[in-house]
């Protein structure tokens, strides 16, 4: 279930909201975007990096769509959450909290996360040449972070987290890619660790989010503005898999509703050559071969063939189960989930789904 990108009325949601509604942990229970939705009526939620494009987006998509209690934008950049405080509708203020903390100090995430119900971990370091020039700096934020949400969430009685992970996590060549491997592998193992709390944590792992900050999106209008008299291509065989931000969101909200604790979630997006998108934004301009950098691959892989064995598929996305011994299949089997093909390989170079010109450009339309 898609949401209509209509644009409602503004909504002025009260600080003090109505009694929570029960939830139902049974995936079956109540699936989809629009049960992760209600799920947050009268809840607190907090993001992590929440002034980057995900959490903005995020942030919108929760405040015209549901009816939080609280909404927590936790980030470091205090002229981030300023910009972000002015573009919000004056209606949102009740119920919008600016909170300025870092996920290195876990002191200041438990301090955030007192009364919170849902989490969304979307901060950490992106960049793959600046996580390989800065090693240090990415494991902090990106692993020790990892662990600081896990340890604050259990202390704090958060009900559900959500972390953000990647196609570089996946069979990882570069530090960005293995230090997101390690992160899932802190929150799928912290459902370990939460004995008789009802705190569970699961994992969403998407590809490119187009028109996000360090995309090559917005660098090719950059230059396609300045008058670039060519586009710059690592290698014209070179696929990637794509998501729009909204369609990242929506992916995210409908996750709270049909987690267990310990699944990563997958969805289906379609591929594209990075060729053809240099295409689709500039016809008329050359492209110039400029090779892959260090720590880049020419295709990504989503799903290994190693995870495959514990990998179920869904009308809309791929689940990847945990070994636990008290796993619970059952509620994926009312979904009709069935097993993928032993050595199945979800990669951008052989994915069904593929985007033409015209899908390109409504895609980028999309795109912030």
């Amino acid at each position: 279930m898609r949401l209509q990108r209509t644009e409602p009325a503004v909504t002025t949601y009260s600080s003090k909201a109505s009694e929570p509604k029960p939830w139902h942990p049974d995936p079956a229970a109540g699936t989809g975007l629009e049960a992760g939705l209600r799920m947050l009526d009268g809840r607190s939620i907090l993001i992590t990096g929440g002034t980057g494009s995900f959490g903005r987006r995020f942030v919108e998509t929760v405040m015209r769509h549901a009816a939080p209690r609280r909404v927590i934008i936790f980030s470091r950049d205090e002229f981030k959450q300023y910009e972000m405080q002015q573009r919000m509708p004056a209606d949102w203020a009740p119920t919008l909290r600016y909170f300025i903390g870092d996920v290195r100090d876990r002191e200041r995430l438990e301090l955030a996360m007192r009364g919170v119900d849902f989490c969304v971990h979307a901060a950490a370091l992106k960049h793959v040449p600046a996580a390989e020039y800065n090693p240090m700096e990415c494991i902090h934020t990106n692993v020790y972070g990892a662990e600081n949400v896990v340890r604050a969430a259990l202390s704090m009685g958060v009900r559900r987290v959500v972390a953000l992970s990647t196609d570089k996590a996946a069979n990882p060549i570069n530090l960005y890619g293995a230090s997101k491997l390690a992160s899932d592998k802190i929150f799928i193992a912290a459902n370990n660790l939460s004995g008789a709390l009802d705190t569970r944590f699961a994992v969403v792992r998407y590809g490119n989010v187009v028109g996000s900050r360090g995309s090559v999106v917005p660098l090719f209008r950059k230059m396609i503005a300045n008058g670039a008299d060519h586009l710059p291509v690592t290698d014209e065989r070179m696929t990637r898999f794509w998501i729009t931000l909204q369609h990242g969101v929506d992916f995210v909200l409908s996750c709270f509703a049909m987690m267990q604790g310990g699944e990563i979630f997958v969805p289906k997006i379609p591929s594209m050559r990075i060729a053809d998108l240099a295409r689709a934004m500039a016809p008329d301009l050359p492209q110039k071969i400029v090779g892959i950098r260090p720590g880049e691959k020419l295709h990504e892989v989503m799903i290994t063939e190693d995870d495959s064995r514990q990998t179920y598929e869904l009308a809309d996305r791929y689940v990847i189960e945990p070994a636990f011994t008290f796993w619970q299949h059952a509620p994926y089997e009312r979904l009709n989930a069935r097993p993928v093909a032993d050595g199945f390989r979800y990669a951008s170079d052989g994915n069904d789904d593929w985007l033409d010109g015209e899908r390109l450009r409504d895609l980028l339309a999309e795109a912030p």
